[in-house]
């Protein structure tokens, strides 16, 4: 019931922050956009919070924990919350002044590029059961090498990466996609960090990245 309690209270907090943050400075709830995107992003996370606890209550505590021991990690964390902030509160203002807006559309395949890189996110989940929000080595972790993490070492930033740029797509707000851009280089300091982490701690990851030379884009980098 702790588990359940926690995670509920940290949904609806999520919930009410981002309506806040996108729908105060919009000036009404009567936004499209913004409720598309509210359903986009709230909907699956529900079911999925529903599947952890049922199927893997211990990687629903974990994902839940978000307070990062590394130093530079926290740094990550910090310019992230304000890239998010600024994105959707320009978002808001962005269709209550009706400053500029993407051709007809890209709200659809923004739509559509959030829903795979969530499925794609899913399918991490459901393949590295280590896989906390925090950089930590877990008592008795291995490495992944299958599936996703055959292709890159870093599955979860890739989808990620996506999800995070179809936001503001959906949102139709251009000037708020040129802000969430800014993860690319907040996304490249928290893998460098995390890698230096694994090789000290974590057997075999060493190797694994021999084997896996990709860390986030197949071919590029």
């Amino acid at each position: 019931m702790k588990l359940l309690t926690e995670a509920i209270m940290k949904y609806l907090f999520g919930v009410i922050l981002v309506g806040i943050l996108l729908f105060l400075p919009a000036g009404t709830l009567r936004w499209n956009h913004g409720l598309l995107f509210m359903a986009l992003l709230f909907i699956p996370m529900f079911i999925a919070g529903i599947i952890m606890y049922i199927k893997a209550p211990n990687l629903l505590r974990s994902r839940l924990n978000a307070k990062e021991k590394q130093s530079t990690q926290k740094d990550v964390i910090n310019y992230s919350g304000i890239m998010f902030i600024l994105a959707f509160v320009i978002a808001g203002l962005n269709y209550r002044f009706k400053w500029v807006f993407f051709p007809k559309g890209f709200v659809s395949i923004g739509s559509i590029l959030f829903l795979i890189s969530y499925l794609l996110f899913a399918e991490v989940l459901r393949e590295n059961a280590y896989l906390s929000r925090t950089i930590e080595v877990q008592e008795n972790q291995k490495v992944v090498d299958t599936g996703l993490y055959g292709i890159v070492r870093h599955p979860m930033y890739f989808a990620t990466l996506f999800l995070f740029l179809s936001m503001p797509l959906i949102l139709n707000s251009p000037i708020s996609f040129l802000i969430m851009l800014s993860y690319i280089p907040i996304i490249l300091k928290r893998i460098k960090n995390e890698e230096e982490v694994l090789e000290k701690e974590l057997d075999g990851y060493s190797a694994y990245k021999e084997k896996v030379k990709y860390r986030l884009l197949p071919f590029i980098y």
